[in-house]
């Protein structure tokens, strides 16, 4: 008798994934379009910036990265992501800033904010809540209030898609509303391939956890599939509860390239996962296929994850919903429940002894009473 996957049990996934982490995953198509809703309901009234920067930490932090990968063809201005409790010295009043916190509570993006006030830039923020939204209402900073009760990383949606939008609002992109639409449609797809209800050989993420599983997982992206590979690798960190890693073409080639060469029987603990797009740059196609090459001679597994859709924003999603669900599968073929997380949580409650972020609180409550 042929014994069932635990990836096609309903009942047994249920058991395992608690807090349903996978209802995130299929429900990600009208999690974008909401978002997109949130988005279009906030009303702007400032000029073109010098530049961009976008604060936020972990999953409040990679749509800014998505956003500059997304952006780097097309919109003019500079875009910088910050993990830090500063900005960067050229930050002042021709810069746009974005401080992003799913909690609103997260110090450093606390900090970020009090740090952009000081320096008379524009701001935007981005929570479900908390000071951040307190503190914006009280200094007239425009404000996108997003869905609270999630996991921070099941918020991509909420904490990426505004970004993009506010750019086409005031003049810096275009046609952001219609490859909003073409994502959303993308991803039903790729929700219903790839669903609970789907079973494992006709399921690739399902395919793609089964033959990972027991492996450190390598994610490989190019172009504005660069961050998308980074994506990969924090889920697998944070769902799977794995060590990953994330590198991007034509970079990995002057250096990471050489890491596999003496590899030997360490190879079997490695799997490499590649992002492919049908659109590839000549340049960056014959970059992979050489490397797949190479890494193939050394008996390393390479799998690949293809984009769907037209538009470089579909593309990006496409991948990222793959990437969801994937992590959360192997997760659950490890036994393990992929939504809490128990060292983060440790350590932010270490730290909230050193009274930075009242120290924070106390000069923006300050501020406020101006």
């Amino acid at each position: 008798m042929v014994k069932t996957s635990v990836l096609d049990s309903i009942g047994q996934m249920s058991e395992i994934d608690k807090s349903n982490m996978l209802s995130f995953c299929v429900e990600a198509p009208n999690h974008y379009e909401k978002a997109a809703k949130l988005a279009e309901k906030l009303l702007l009234d400032f000029k073109e910036p010098s530049a961009i920067i976008v604060s936020g930490m972990g999953g409040s932090a990679i749509g800014g990265e998505l956003l500059k990968d997304w952006a780097r063809n097309r919109v003019t201005v500079p875009i910088e992501v910050c993990r830090d409790y500063s900005l960067p010295k050229y930050a002042d009043k021709g810069t746009l800033v974005f401080v992003v916190s799913y909690s609103g509570e997260t110090e450093e993006s606390l900090s970020a904010f009090l740090d952009a006030l000081k320096r008379g830039c524009t701001v935007v923020s981005v929570s479900s809540g908390g000071k951040l939204q307190s503190f914006a209402e009280k200094l007239g900073v425009p404000h996108i209030c997003v869905p609270s009760g999630m996991a921070p990383r099941a918020t991509l949606p909420y904490l990426f898609i505004p970004l993009p939008l506010i750019l086409e609002k005031i003049g810096l992109a275009s046609n952001v509303s219609r490859e909003i639409s073409e994502a959303t449609k993308v991803l039903e797809l790729i929700s219903d391939g790839n669903s609970p209800q789907k079973p494992s050989n006709r399921n690739f993420s399902k395919s793609l956890a089964k033959a990972i599983v027991g492996t450190i997982p390598v994610t490989y992206g190019f172009g504005f599939f660069r961050a998308v590979a980074q994506r990969f690798k924090t889920q697998f960190n944070e769902n799977s509860k794995v060590p990953a890693k994330w590198e991007f073409f034509p970079e990995l080639n002057h250096n990471e390239i050489v890491g596999w060469e003496a590899l030997g029987n360490l190879a079997k603990h490695f799997s490499t996962i590649i992002i492919r797009d049908t659109e590839e740059p000549m340049e960056i196609r014959h970059r992979i296929e050489n490397t797949k090459d190479l890494m193939q001679n050394l008996s390393l597994k390479i799998f690949e994850v293809r984009s769907e859709g037209r538009s470089a924003l579909a593309k990006m999603c496409s991948v990222i919903s793959v990437g969801d669900f994937t992590s959360v599968y192997l997760a659950i073929l490890r036994g393990i429940d992929p939504t809490p997380v128990k060292t983060i949580s440790l350590l932010k409650n270490e730290l909230a002894k050193n009274g930075i972020r009242e120290k924070v609180i106390r000069e923006l409550q300050r501020i406020s009473r101006k």
